[in-house]
C-alpha cells in the first residue's frame, strides 16, 4: 500500500480523539543548532475540520488493526473498516516532511493494539525516539499511552514526548464491562500513576531529564453509555485532583456505521459537549466543586451555561456590590472573567466602580447586571424569580434552515 493511501485511512482514523491541545509545552528551538523543529511553548492548534473540531498536529494512527473490540470505536477488531499499519520509520518521515511544508508543528501519535500492550507502546516509543535522538526535532510530541503496558515503557515515553494521555473513555467499571471488556479501570488509573510518579521525580531536580514537560490528558466519551454529566464531572474532578491531569477532553459520541447494538444509533446533542467543557473551565480556573454544579445525579442544563446555572441557584448571594466583594464571588457573577475580576479589583483600589466601567472593560452585560450593585446603578431585577430570570436569559435556538431531505 502506498504511503498516501496509509496516511488517508489512519489520518481518518484519529480524528475521533479530541486531545490536541499542546500548551505548556517547553521552548525549544533549533536556530544555530543542528537538528530540525521547534517548540515555543505556546497552543499550536491552528485548523479545525469541518465540524468544528480543532486540528494542531499531524495526528495519526500507527496502525487501526486492533486486537480490543471496544463497541464504540470504529476501529474495533469486529469492524469492517479498511485497515492500515505505518511503520515507526514512516510515522518519523512524514512527520519531518510536513514539518519541513510548514504544516504542522509536531506529531500526535495513537495506535490500535497490536500482538500485544508492550509492542504496541514499543513501537510508539520507537517513533519518539528516532525523531528526538537520530533527527534531533524539537518540535511538540504528544503520545497515547497504551494503559496496559509495562510502566517501564511509559516511562521511557515520558523522556520523549512532551505530552502523555491515557484515555479513560467511560468513567465507570460497569460501563467499560458492557462496552470495553479487554479494558480495566484499574490498569487505566495506573498508568495515570505512573505518569504522575515521573513528573513527580523530577519535580524538583533541576537537572534531571524533562518527563512529560506539558503534562498529562485523558479523554471520556459523551453519549456512549448512559452515564449521566454529573459522573463525568465528578471523575474529572478526581483525575485532576488525584493525578494533576493537565485536561480532561470530552468527545461527544459519534454513531459508526454498521455500530452494534449495544451503542445509540444517534449522537447526543453536541451542546451537551459544549456544556461539559464549560463546567470543566469552572473546575480548573474559577474553583467550582463539581458537586456545586450538580449537586446530584443528571446532566446539566443545555439552554443556560453552568455559571449562570449556578448563580441562579444561589440568588441569596446576590446582587454583590462590586466595591465590596470578594474577588472569588465577583468572578462567579455571570458575564464576568478573571481577567475583569483582577482589572475591577485593582480599580476600586483607588476609586469606586460605576456601571460605565463594566461597559468600558467589556462585560457581558445582559447576564451581568441582575447580579450586580456598583455606586451608581442597582439591579431592578434583583425581585425578579429566578424562572424569570432564566427564560429572560437562556440561550436562545438559532433558526435553522430547513433541509430539502431528512
Amino acid at each position: 500500500m502506498q504511503l498516501i493511501d496509509k496516511l488517508s485511512i489512519l489520518a481518518d482514523a484519529a480524528k475521533y480523539d479530541a486531545s490536541c491541545a499542546s500548551s505548556a509545552a517547553p521552548k525549544r528551538s533549533s536556530e544555530g543548532k543542528s537538528g530540525i523543529g521547534s517548540s515555543n511553548g505556546m497552543g499550536i492548534c491552528h485548523s479545525y475540520t469541518p465540524d468544528g473540531r480543532c486540528v494542531s498536529l499531524l495526528k495519526v494512527l500507527l496502525t487501526n488493526f486492533c486486537l480490543y473490540d471496544c463497541q464504540y470505536c470504529v476501529n474495533r477488531r469486529s469492524s469492517d473498516v479498511p485497515r492500515a499499519r505505518f511503520s515507526p520509520e514512516e510515522v518519523v518521515t512524514l512527520t519531518l516532511d510536513f514539518y519541513r511544508r510548514n504544516c504542522v508543528s509536531g506529531l500526535f501519535l495513537s495506535s490500535g493494539i497490536i500482538r500485544s500492550a508492550d509492542y504496541t507502546m514499543e513501537q510508539l516509543v520507537r517513533v519518539a525516539k528516532l525523531l528526538r535522538e537520530e533527527h534531533e526535532f524539537r518540535g511538540y510530541i504528544h503520545l497515547k499511552t497504551i494503559p496496559e503496558a509495562d510502566p517501564a515503557l511509559i516511562e521511557e515515553a515520558g523522556r520523549y514526548a512532551d505530552r502523555l494521555s491515557v484515555n479513560i473513555e467511560l468513567p465507570t467499571q460497569i460501563g467499560l464491562q458492557t462496552l470495553a471488556p479487554e479494558k480495566e479501570m484499574g490498569s487505566i488509573k495506573q498508568a495515570m500513576q505512573t505518569i504522575y510518579t515521573g513528573q513527580q521525580t523530577v519535580l524538583n531536580e533541576p537537572r534531571a531529564a524533562r518527563f512529560t514537560p506539558a503534562g498529562q490528558s485523558t479523554q471520556m466519551i459523551v453519549g456512549a453509555d448512559a452515564t449521566d454529566d454529573s459522573t463525568l464531572l465528578h471523575t474529572a474532578e478526581s483525575l485532576y485532583g488525584d493525578f494533576r491531569l493537565k485536561r480532561v477532553y470530552y468527545s461527544a459520541f459519534s454513531p459508526i456505521p454498521n455500530s452494534p447494538k449495544s451503542v445509540p444509533l444517534a449522537a447526543p446533542p453536541l451542546l451537551r459537549e459544549h456544556r461539559l467543557y464549560q463546567a470543566d473551565f469552572l473546575l480548573r480556573s474559577y474553583g467550582y466543586k463539581a458537586n456545586e454544579l450538580l449537586s446530584g445525579p443528571g446532566d446539566l442544563a443545555l439552554d443556560i451555561d453552568p455559571k449562570l446555572a449556578w448563580a441562579l441557584e444561589h440568588r441569596d448571594a446576590f446582587p454583590l456590590d462590586l466595591n465590596r466583594a470578594e474577588p472569588a464571588m465577583i468572578a462567579r457573577i455571570p458575564g464576568i472573567g478573571i481577567r475583569t475580576t483582577q482589572r475591577l479589583v485593582e480599580l476600586r483600589r483607588q476609586r469606586r466602580i460605576r456601571y460605565e466601567d463594566l461597559t468600558r472593560l467589556r462585560c457581558v452585560l445582559a447576564k451581568a447586571k441582575p447580579f450586580i450593585i456598583t455606586s451608581d446603578y442597582h439591579p431592578r431585577q434583583a425581585e425578579s424569580t429566578s424562572v424569570l430570570l432564566r427564560e429572560q436569559l437562556r440561550d436562545r435556538p438559532q433558526p435553522q434552515q430547513m433541509a430539502l431531505w431528512a
